[in-house]
């Protein structure tokens, strides 16, 4: 099975720039054409979070129809720039999506199950998960211990290094991942929000980050660094599982680079 991941389009309105610089309309349909046209087509895309810029309905109206030209099946959850209800109303019909409350789900419709876990605060740009998310995570965990499962949520539940970022990160993490820890059959977890790929061991697994596809996040680990970003390299990530192999991540940018070459 392969899995696109993408993450953070940062979707506005129809002609409108992404914090008045950049094209992120353009990224994601960038991001949904190069994934069209992978020699190995996904089985499905997963984007996780961060859907929109300031949680509009007119930016959920042009994030449909961008999404709406991937011939495949894709599945969302939402991030701290998201509104929650607004977001729930633009998805209505996609059915795995709770009614009312946090939008946490699982999808088990293929070799890998897929549980979506919503870590948005409502008005606030952290992430978190209640008591009541952590049992219902605990409870969706030990209906099937033996299934290679994937957990995706928007905020990672860590210290990334970069201050700016882990201002607005997942806090008290440490419940989350004793959650985690006891299932062994979370081949892994992957989030968004960083807008660049990092990798880390966490709670017994792999717990990865998936680039933007509307800018970069600049990596400044300085305890004194300014935010600062880029509008590239964009690009996404793909999870390949295999019966006997396990998972494996490939991370792959979006644009026109020379090649190929006939060599490895």
């Amino acid at each position: 099975m392969l899995i696109a991941q993408l993450s953070d389009p940062h979707v506005r309105p129809k002609d409108v720039l992404y914090q008045g610089v950049v094209d992120s309309n353009a990224g994601l349909a960038d991001a949904v054409e190069h994934v069209c046209a992978l020699t190995t087509r996904p089985d499905l895309v997963l984007v996780t979070g961060d859907l929109v810029d300031h949680g509009e309905p007119a930016e959920y109206d042009h994030a449909r129809k961008i999404l709406g030209r991937l011939p495949i099946p894709y599945l969302v959850i939402p991030g701290n720039h998201d509104d929650r209800e607004n977001f729930r109303l633009a998805f209505a019909d996609h059915h795995y999506l709770p009614r009312t409350g946090p939008l946490h789900y699982c999808v088990d419709d293929h070799p890998v199950r897929v549980i979506g876990l919503d870590s948005t605060v409502p008005g606030r740009h952290h992430g978190h998960l209640d008591d009541a998310g952590l049992d219902w995570l605990a409870g969706t965990l030990a209906q099937d211990t033996a299934k290679p499962t994937l957990i995706m949520l928007h905020h990672p539940p860590f210290v990334s290094g970069i201050p700016y970022m882990d201002e607005y990160r997942y806090f008290e993490g440490a419940a989350l991942a004793a959650v985690v820890e006891r299932a062994p059959n979370v081949e892994i977890v992957v989030c968004g929000h960083v807008h660049r790929s990092m990798v880390r061991r966490w709670a017994g697994t792999v717990i990865v980050t998936c680039p933007s596809t509307a800018t970069e996040i600049d990596l400044r680990l300085a305890a004194s660094a300014e935010p600062s970003s880029h509008g590239g390299p964009r690009g996404y990530l793909l999870h390949l599982w295999d019966e006997r192999e396990g998972m494996t991540t490939h991370a792959n940018q979006i644009g026109d680079f020379a090649g190929p070459y006939p060599f490895a």
